[in-house]
């Protein structure tokens, strides 16, 4: 229905996920306790915490279940956060705040292994663990400090010395690394589907091909309108993230858009398996210019990279690059390594990297900012959105609601100049140091 944003039927996911439940666009009225508009991870975890606490729930959605980032990202579940480390966190959130959604962040997995657990969801999870490699000998005394950071809050992570790190992920090319022993991932379109059919077992209402057309008082509640139908609610929740496409006036200037790339190779050999990751972990090179790969569950490596010059816009360079750093990294691989799918999605980045809980009008919220923490992030925030379409007091939520506010300009280029910078920075202490770099470093 909506050409702004990249095509969504070109993935792996997409050929590969269940069929999603029965579910219709809505037509005349609807009545409930909670509309929520967008049905990703969030507003689905969200509906699904609401309606197993007996709360009537009704969830729109513009095109698709999983339509933007949850049927789109990589597939990796990695309970951390981006960018800033947990005491920077601290300092920016402030020590109440920040210890809230560290506590929800770092057992986000707990959450999704259980949505998937009881509902049954057929999505190829696997909890293997995460390790994020280390290129450059000067990167070990970071994650050190790192593993100590996250284990004095309940992570189990640890320091791999450089013949463990092979060990684990195949690769001779690492100083070392972090190991992340709750990280897990799966295939991302097939859970969004199985929680949309959680939240329909659990009584709830799920309208995709809804797009919501405008949100307005009625009464002491709220008339949400679609071209067919309106629903009438107490409570609003907004989740659209960066497919945000009107709704309500001016959420989508609340962040800036970043895209990213995935890709799957064609299945690989089976032998290979016992060599690149054989223990099937998700493998991040620990560049800030990420690399970041695993096996999916038919035998295919789900790689992911952001855009830059003209890496994403030549499709075939940029599938040559995919392919020389994987062949770089594991030298193992003899046969060629070809990616059968190539695909995009958006990222509705915000410049602190953490979500964005707004406060729009008395009973009407939205949440923006996920900034590429899909999979365990979507899946967390259901429980802070539901606390407060329960009536938890603001003071009590585990994000701060905050006044509706415009993105910065500079934000439009900062994600990209950061990432250039990080890569130059990472080239240049390589060099410097005599370490390798890798292939189009």
């Amino acid at each position: 229905m909506t050409s702004r944003f990249s095509p969504f039927d070109r993935s792996l996911w997409y050929a590969t996920a269940p069929a999603a439940p029965a579910m219709e666009p809505l037509r005349g009225e609807a009545r409930a306790d909670v509309c929520i508009v967008g049905a990703g991870y969030t507003g689905l975890t969200t509906a699904l915490e609401l309606a197993r606490s007996g709360a009537s729930v009704v969830v729109l959605e513009r095109e698709e279940v999983g339509f933007g980032g949850s049927g789109r990202n990589a597939g990796h579940c990695t309970p951390t956060f981006t960018h800033y480390s947990l005491d920077e966190l601290r300092r920016m959130l402030g020590e109440k705040w920040a210890e809230r959604l560290i506590a929800r962040q770092t057992r986000a997995n707990d959450k999704a292994a259980a949505y998937i657990r009881d509902y049954g969801i057929e999505c190829d999870w696997v909890q293997q663990g995460y390790v994020m490699g280390a290129l450059r000998r000067g990167q070990m005394a970071a994650l050190h400090a790192k593993t100590e950071s996250y284990n004095a809050v309940g992570a189990r992570t640890r320091v791999l010395d450089r013949h463990e790190t092979e060990a684990i992920t195949g690769s001779p090319r690492f100083f070392g690394g972090w190991h992340h022993e709750e990280a897990g991932h799966l295939q991302p379109l097939a859970y969004a589907r199985g929680l949309a059919g959680a939240v329909l077992r659990e009584g709830a209402s799920v309208h995709p091909g809804s797009p919501v057309l405008g949100c307005e008082r009625a009464g002491s509640g709220w008339k949400v309108t679609t071209p067919d139908g309106h629903v009438v609610a107490d409570r609003v929740i907004f989740t659209t993230g960066a497919y945000t496409v009107g709704g309500w006036p001016k959420l989508d200037q609340s962040f800036r858009i970043q895209r990213v790339f995935v890709a799957a190779t064609r299945q690989l050999d089976p032998e290979l398996r016992a060599k690149l990751l054989p223990r099937n972990t998700t493998m991040h090179d620990g560049r800030g210019d990420i690399y970041v790969y695993k096996w999916d569950g038919t035998g295919r490596i789900v790689a992911s990279m952001f855009p830059m010059g003209r890496r994403g816009q030549d499709e075939g360079y940029t599938r040559e690059v995919l392919a020389d750093r994987l062949k770089w990294l594991h030298p193992d691989i003899r046969e060629d390594i070809v990616w059968e799918y190539l695909w995009f999605g958006e990222l509705d980045m915000q410049y602190r990297t953490v979500p964005r809980l707004y406060g729009l009008a008395p009973g009407v919220v939205a949440l923006t900012g996920l900034s590429g923490r899909g999979v365990p992030t979507g899946t967390m925030l259901g429980g802070i959105l539901s606390d407060w379409a329960k009536g938890t007091p603001e003071a009590d939520l585990d994000l701060k609601i905050e006044p509706l506010h415009r993105a910065p300009a500079w934000m439009a280029v900062a994600p990209a100049l950061k990432l250039r910078q990080m890569r130059h920075y990472e080239n240049l202490t390589a060099r410097l140091a005599g370490d390798p770099l890798p292939p189009h470093a």
